[in-house]
């Protein structure tokens, strides 16, 4: 089966979840649930680390983690030639890896 890894960053999450809402699904009447009708496989990492915290000696926190400002969602995309057009805007491009890969599967 073929697959498509891409990274994407929103401004919000609620933005996130409007396009993950927005792919296709099935309710189940008997247990009155939503549940995706594909498979493509979603990682939400909210907003990643981006600078680490300082500690000291005894372990407190001299300076806080420096979160990232947009809301990342890594996407295994499968079973499709291409991701959805409405995504694209989206899609980051990142030189590495970044903080997470789907089982073992290397973005770049």
């Amino acid at each position: 089966m073929s697959h498509i890894f891409k990274k994407y960053e929103f401004p919000d999450e609620a933005t996130a979840d409007a396009l993950i809402d927005a792919l296709p699904s099935q309710y189940d009447e008997e247990l009155d649930e939503t549940h995706p009708a594909h498979n493509h496989v979603i990682v939400k990492l909210h907003h990643p680390i981006i600078e680490q915290p300082v500690y000291d000696d005894e372990g407190n926190i001299e300076t806080d983690a420096v979160l990232a400002e947009n809301f990342s969602v890594d996407v295994l995309w499968q079973g499709i030639e291409a991701q959805p057009k409405d995504w694209e805007q989206y899609e980051i491009t990142l030189t590495d890896n970044g903080v997470h890969t789907f089982f073992g599967i290397d973005y770049i």
